[in-house]
């Protein structure tokens, strides 16, 4: 593996786990968003909802796509390969 391709994935590694941290943890935000729609009520709790889902939910969810998609780069610049069985880790009988 060459320098630059050590750099490059090391820096994709990087962005994938901060963008994914950053996606996961405003998904678990919006929780509170909907938790005070509710205590608050009314059509002020309708608006509340309507712009978390039309606004929040859609950038989430693109934000997710694309670090997702450079994760799965990153695994494929690793040659990584996840959810196979290997030979050695199977315990003999």
């Amino acid at each position: 593996m060459t320098v630059w391709l050590h750099k490059l994935i090391v820096a994709l590694t990087k962005v994938y786990s901060y963008g994914i941290l950053l996606c996961l943890f405003a998904g678990g935000l919006t929780f509170f968003g909907f938790l005070a729609a509710f205590i608050i009520g009314g059509d002020t709790a309708t608006a509340i909802c309507v712009f978390i889902q039309k606004k929040i939910f859609a950038v989430l969810i693109y934000g997710g796509n694309i670090v997702v998609c450079l994760g799965l780069l990153t695994m494929y610049l690793k040659k990584q390969k996840s959810l196979t069985v290997n030979d050695e880790n199977r315990q003999s009988n």
